[in-house]
């Protein structure tokens, strides 16, 4: 048995032509379908980045108990497991939260790791000279230290060959070529792309007929101002496009591998993401700070299992929590090694199309936490004035530390399922998320999938409160979880 995960980073399913878009170039997307199983009611479970791979490794639920943060040294790995079982694994990314404070214990559980700087704000380039930034950047545009990193990682990324994400992928294919003939092994190959910045070669935005100056291509996060933005959205919109159709023509290279050297019979293939982004769908522009509308947490998700039906598509409801049991029951790993977990194997709905699961969960901590059936969508805001905290052994953020008052007033807690029994910092939590400025909010995805109206009242409030609370007691969420959301 092999395994190969292609990830992405802010992969937003209506883009894609497989989700019923028909305007954006994505034909390897497309292809998917001829061997992969397209999963129709996927959805992510913590947000965003980090809080979405700590999901990954361990299959339980990030965002009940903490914010961004490491791999816990409490916390069990698939990976680690994996190995337990003699299965290597192999990380290939160009995502940089992984070395920094926030990210640093997770490509250091695969057996071995290859990493390309330069994306986003990554602190690679030295930025004490001035940067080549455009004075007539878009007013939507994000600005501030990581911006002007962005423009010096840039020198380094003038040729499509130099940048980060095309040599991601170039390095997987070395790898599928050095252990196409070998077993028991699993490559992550990880793209940041195509997260914000859409930065790209200008034939790719040539594709959507945008001019050589840039748009609207790093969208800052907020609501949309007031006036007409329409014309800037749709640039905006041109500019992810053309980096999609980038990221497409990379997976297409690992496709046509897999063609090449008949893998499908043995191999399985897995192409996800964390969460998608917003923009200027319902006034918004980027992610985190909104209510979480399903352009963000409602994700593509494709699945190959050789020797299995692979199904065209899979309707039943299904998170981002199941891949790590799936990697585990694929390779004949007892899920049980990861502890008491949130997931569960997506294997049976492949092979022979058992009941999926009944609810998921979804949220960011501190902010919304959401129920869905896959009917409905049930966002709970905080209440705003009720205290919440970090259980944790690893005191850090994305970059830099937990501020001294904070750790002056964290203490030892005993050990819960979260933490797999072992004693953990609960330590009080910094709000800067707002979600009571927009409300707790009810939408049925069948009759308004764009979320459009609040079904949410007096009468029906107490079920969807009930069925909250229920599941979150079944997630081990802590006491004061309860309390922040007003349940």
């Amino acid at each position: 048995m092999r395994a190969i995960m292609v990830m992405f980073d802010t992969l937003t399913r209506k883009f894609l032509p497989n989700y019923g878009n028909t305007w954006v170039q994505a034909p390897n997307f497309q292809r998917l379908e001829e061997h992969c199983t397209r999963f129709d009611c996927f959805y992510g479970g913590s947000l965003p980045c980090i809080p979405a791979r700590r999901e990954l490794h361990t299959g339980k639920y990030n965002f009940l108990h903490r914010s961004w943060g490491p791999l816990e040294p409490f916390d069990n790995s698939v990976m680690d497991v994996l190995r337990s079982h003699g299965v290597y694994s192999h990380l290939i990314t160009d995502h940089s939260h992984y070395w920094e404070d926030g990210g640093a214990t997770y490509h250091n559980r695969f057996d071995s790791w290859e990493g390309f700087r330069g994306q986003e704000g990554d602190r690679f380039v030295a930025r004490d000279t001035p940067a080549a930034i455009p004075k007539d950047r878009h007013s939507l545009n994000k600005t501030g230290i990581s911006v002007d990193q962005h423009y010096h990682n840039r020198t380094r990324q003038q040729r499509q060959e130099d940048m980060s994400g095309v040599r991601t992928f170039q390095c997987g294919l070395d790898f599928l070529k050095e252990h196409k003939d070998l077993d028991n092994w699993f490559v992550q190959i990880e793209s940041f792309d195509p997260h914000e910045p859409f930065y790209v070669p200008q034939k790719y935005r040539d594709l959507y007929g945008l001019p050589e100056e840039e748009t609207l291509n790093w969208p800052r996060y907020g609501m949309v101002p007031s006036g007409d933005y329409r014309k800037d959205l749709e640039d905006g919109a041109k500019e992810y496009a053309a980096l999609l159709s980038l990221c497409d023509e990379n997976l297409g290279k690992i496709l046509d591998f897999m063609d090449q050297n008949n893998m499908w019979k043995d191999t399985m293939l897995i192409v996800n993401t964390d969460h998608g982004f917003l923009l200027g769908e319902h006034e918004c522009l980027g992610k985190n700070f909104p209510p979480l509308f399903d352009e963000l947490v409602h994700l593509p998700f494709f699945l190959h299992v050789p020797g299995a039906a692979n199904p065209k598509s899979i309707s039943q409801l299904c998170s981002t929590v199941d891949i790590a049991p799936t990697l585990l029951d694929a390779f004949g790993c007892d899920c049980d090694s990861l502890g008491d977990i949130d997931g569960v194997s997506l294997l049976p709905l492949v092979k022979a199309g058992t009941a999926g699961r009944t609810h998921a969960l979804y949220g960011i901590h501190g902010s919304y936490t959401c129920y869905t059936d896959g009917e409905y969508t049930f966002m709970k805001a905080g209440t705003g004035d009720a205290p919440f905290f970090e259980y944790t052994l690893m005191p850090v953020n994305m970059r830099g530390f937990f501020s001294s008052q904070q750790l002056k007033e964290a203490h030892l807690v005993p050990g819960s399922r979260y933490s797999n029994g072992i004693p953990c910092l609960k330590i009080p939590g910094q709000s800067i998320y707002h979600s009571e400025t927009f409300g707790d909010r009810l939408y049925c995805l069948s009759s308004d999938p764009q979320q459009t109206v609040n079904l949410l009242n007096d009468e029906n409030r107490s079920c969807w409160e009930q069925k909250l609370s229920q599941a979150l007691t079944e997630a081990g969420a802590p006491e004061e979880e309860f309390a922040r959301l007003g349940l």
